[in-house]
């Protein structure tokens, strides 16, 4: 089965719009995000726009807050702690990457772990890797929502992800360890990449390789879920998978586009969501 994710992704919007009215009747105020981007890289621009627009088929308030290529780190700093307490603003986001001369890690720090709807900050990581509430990176929680509306059990599955970055990589592998799934992490120093997807009943690929993973690497009846974004020969968008093969092995599979993609923009309006009815209570 293909796993839809745009049907998915439309599905939690709707959801959204009636929580977000709710909102605004005991409030008076929609719920608030600030997106702000640092130049004007094209990738960006776009990432943006769709967030942008997402907000407002959902019923959330968006500033979009646009910095020059040449802002100093320290006043970048400064619009993120005058955005940070404001008490109309219920999450803020930094769209990444920023221009390699600024140091993300410092500007991330200006971002309360309250309003971090991005799941970046440290506070965040850390109350994940201990199973404790907060917010987590929107690509992987949208993973999560997908193998939950489609029923795919975890506990005491065997899941495979390839790829161990902090926005991806890392954070998935402690979900499914926190959804008891039994976790391995490979990436570009394991070993055996093959034998270790063949364990895989759940197999999450984020490396950005086109074809990486074969039919051949993909134990029949898995569960194929594809965060790689890449351009193919043929100019077209692709994810890590050889798509067309694999299919014919895996019990679900992502496609790309319109697998994971579709839900990174859903789970962040949700955790603004969230975000404003945590500081309501």
């Amino acid at each position: 089965m293909i796993i839809d994710g745009r049907a998915v992704a439309a599905r939690i919007r709707a959801e959204l719009f009636t929580r977000t009215a709710l909102f605004f009747e005991k409030t008076g105020r929609k719920p608030a995000i600030a997106v702000v981007l640092i130049g004007s890289d094209p990738a960006s621009e776009i990432y943006v726009r769709n967030k942008l627009k997402g907000c407002d088929e959902t019923g959330i308030r968006s500033v979009d807050v646009r910095l020059p290529e040449t802002v100093s780190a320290k006043e970048a700093a400064s619009a993120l702690r005058e955005l940070a307490s404001r008490d109309d603003i219920d999450g803020i986001l930094l769209q990444l990457p920023i221009p390699a001369r600024l140091d993300a890690r410092l500007l991330l720090r200006e971002i309360p772990a309250e309003k971090d709807v991005d799941g970046f900050s440290t506070q965040n990581l850390g109350a994940l890797a201990r199973g404790e509430e907060g917010f987590v990176a929107c690509t992987p929680l949208g993973v999560m929502e997908l193998l939950k509306r489609y029923n795919i059990p975890t506990r005491g599955k065997h899941a495979v992800v390839v790829g161990r970055s902090n926005i991806v990589g890392k954070p998935m592998s402690l979900l499914l360890l926190n959804a008891d799934a039994t976790v391995t992490v490979c990436h570009s120093r394991t070993a055996d990449l093959k034998e270790e997807c063949l364990r895989a009943d759940i197999l999450v690929t984020a490396v950005g390789k086109a074809g990486l993973i074969t039919a051949d690497m993909v134990k029949e009846g898995a569960t194929v879920i594809d965060v790689g974004m890449n351009r193919g020969k043929d100019g077209k968008l692709c994810g890590d998978v050889d798509f067309e093969n694999v299919q014919k092995k895996a019990a679900f599979i992502t496609p790309v586009p319109g697998g994971v993609g579709p839900m990174t923009v859903a789970m962040l309006l949700s955790n603004v969501c969230t975000a404003a009815e945590k500081r309501l209570k």
